[in-house]
Order: structure tokens, then C-alpha cells, then sequence
């Protein structure tokens, strides 16, 4: 048994309803007032969302994740022991850490190499939680500059333990 297919009845619609003359209208009243209100800002001296980079630089929010920095220890080594707790903790899996053995019974490895590809990294955070002696910071506030070949943008040991802001002390304040 076949059945007959549904038609809907919208009822006959004026020239009005066919041409959308009022929906038109309605728009361009939405976008006048948003005009207007941009202008009334304007002439109160409010910046909206648009900042004048590089004149004026744009607000860092005290929350915000910089670049990723070593601690030092009080002899100028790097605090990492390379425990590779970053590395497992990392989901964009952009850190690599080469191990040796420092021959000093209190630290039984250091880092020989500490690689972090920036181009992969995903600034969450985690590699910062995950370190068991607060090895690694991401409080520089600081951008990753832009750079036309990837080799600029992977931070090594030797950037990472020179990448302090200015007035911050490259030894931590916490007792290791």
C-alpha cells in the first residue's frame, strides 16, 4: 500500500513576505545600532576589542602561560634531574630529555639535552605540574617569536636556562 506524500499549506504570502523587506530592515537596524554604539565609545575614549599593535601592546593576562624557562640551582646547574615526568605528562609529546650521570650522590642524573619543539607544544601547563622539583616554569611572559624555519623553534637547555624575565630570580625560592 502506497502513501500519498504530506504537503504542508503555508497560506498565500504577500509581496512583503516574498521579498523580505522586513527582515531586511530588521538587519540594517541591528547593524546601525551596533555603529552607533561603537562611535558613542569611540568619543568616550573606550578602546574596544582592537589594539594598535606595536604602539600600544596589548594587556597580559596574570594568568597567562609564557615561554618555557629552567630553574637554576645555587651552583648554576640546571634544578632538573631528569626524571622524564614532563616528557610523560606532555599530550603534544614535544619534549625530549637526554640523561647522564652527574657523578654527585645527592643529584643522581641531570639533563645533557632538554628539547622543547614550540611549534608542537600546546602551552597547558602540565610539564610545569608534573615536575617533581619545580625544575620548569612557564611564568616568563613572554611570546614565541615567529620564525621562518622550524630548527629556530625548538628551545634548547641552553635557551631555556637563560629565559628569565628581567627582576625574577633564576634561583627558585622554593627549598629543593
Amino acid at each position: 500500500m502506497a502513501t500519498k506524500a504530506k504537503t504542508l499549506d503555508y497560506g498565500k504570502k504577500t509581496i512583503w513576505d516574498r521579498i523580505y523587506v522586513v527582515e531586511i530592515i530588521k538587519g540594517m537596524m541591528i547593524t546601525l545600532s551596533h555603529l552607533v554604539r561603537n562611535m558613542a565609545n569611540l568619543r568616550k575614549g573606550k578602546v574596544g576589542i582592537t589594539y594598535q599593535w606595536p604602539e600600544i601592546p596589548m594587556p597580559i593576562d596574570a594568568l597567562w602561560k609564557g615561554e618555557h624557562r629552567l630553574m637554576h640551582r645555587e651552583d648554576g646547574t640546571p634544578r632538573c634531574v631528569a626524571c622524564n615526568c614532563c616528557t610523560t605528562a606532555c599530550p603534544a609529546d614535544c619534549i625530549s630529555i637526554v640523561a647522564s650521570d652527574s657523578g654527585d650522590d645527592e643529584v643522581e642524573k641531570y639533563p645533557v639535552a632538554f628539547d622543547i619543539d614550540i611549534l608542537q607544544c600546546v602551552f597547558c601547563g602540565l610539564c610545569v605540574e608534573a615536575c617533581p622539583c619545580d625544575a620548569i616554569r612557564m611564568d616568563t611572559m613572554k611570546f614565541p617569536e615567529a620564525a621562518y624555519e622550524g630548527p629556530k623553534l625548538i628551545f634548547d637547555i641552553d635557551y631555556m636556562m637563560s629565559n628569565h624575565p628581567p627582576g625574577v630570580s633564576k634561583i627558585s625560592e622554593a627549598i629543593y
